[in-house]
């Protein structure tokens, strides 16, 4: 595969839409890319895929059996078709779009997201230099060649290639060094079959007793119906989940009868939709805090 190992300038294309323009000059050197909203989060399914009813699954997308006429399922969207990115279709997306996106693994990138000045102080004394991208909180890293994805390998550090995309921010400097095995190394530090890590816990209430509902039956219906509300949410995608989190800690976190297991199929079905670990966690906490827990 040809890596864009250099991105040039893009050029002057007055009479579309900024973020069209953009995309469709991303797309010609080889980058996959999609529209984001506002909050940096991709747009929702279209109707056909709306609930699941198309298997949810972004691969089923390339292979056809998916036939989804507006970006649809976050990175599965994103493609270098200049007819697919300028269609009527996407047309509302782009008069929408805040941001655009790329999906690294689609080029065969992976970009290393350093998400504040620790994180990115830690690279420069462990990581080979490569192309270096300014983001708003810290840097984009990126080198040639794809791997796995993995959100949080150390505190502020994620790793975003295969099944993921990385918001454009510009052509950065330096020049893209191949994937190094030191970058490998951090995703194979977590289980590539591991839940969201998530370091919350919901401790009973003192002198609470007995969980006065603690049927398993009863449990598991509750976490699979926020499950369902979050993957079913059309838009709002972080006030959905924050108000999904506050029903759930409003029925079980009081008696201690969540698991981590079950935080973290919450978790799954939110990241699923676009949502970041990091705004998860800060909507659980936003949730706790509101309970008084």
């Amino acid at each position: 595969m040809t890596h864009p190992t250099d991105f040039p300038r893009d050029p002057a294309r007055p009479a579309l839409l900024p973020h069209l323009r953009t995309a469709l000059w991303l797309a010609g050197i080889g980058l996959p890319v999609m529209p984001l909203r506002e909050g940096k989060r991709p747009f929702g399914n279209c109707r056909a895929c709306s609930g699941s009813t198309c298997g949810d699954r972004p691969h089923m997308k390339a292979a056809g059996t998916c036939q989804c006429p507006a970006p649809c399922h976050a990175w599965g969207a994103a493609t270098t078709d200049p007819d697919v990115l300028a269609s009527p279709a996407w047309a509302a997306s782009w008069r929408q779009a805040h941001a655009v996106a790329y999906h690294p693994g689609g080029a065969d990138l992976t970009v290393v997201d350093l998400d504040n000045p620790d994180a990115v102080a830690w690279a420069r004394h462990n990581l080979p230099t490569t192309k270096v991208v300014t983001t708003t909180r810290g840097e984009h890293w990126i080198y040639r060649g794809a791997m796995r994805s993995v959100n949080g390998v150390r505190e502020g550090v994620d790793l975003k290639s295969t099944m993921a995309y990385a918001q454009w921010r510009g052509t950065g400097t330096g020049t893209m060094a191949p994937l190094p095995e030191a970058v490998r190394a951090l995703a194979a530090k977590k289980p590539a079959a591991a839940r969201p890590s998530c370091a919350i816990t919901v401790p009973a209430l003192a002198g609470a007793g007995e969980c006065p509902h603690r049927s398993p039956v009863y449990l598991e219906r509750g976490i699979a119906m926020a499950e369902k509300r979050i993957k079913e949410a059309p838009d709002a995608i972080h006030k959905t989940v924050y108000r999904t989190f506050l029903a759930v800690l409003s029925a079980h976190g009081r008696c201690g009868c969540l698991t981590e297991a079950d935080i973290g199929r919450l978790f799954t079905a939110a990241q699923e939709k676009g949502e970041s670990l990091r705004s998860c966690e800060d909507a659980w906490s936003n949730a706790r805090t509101k309970l008084g827990m």
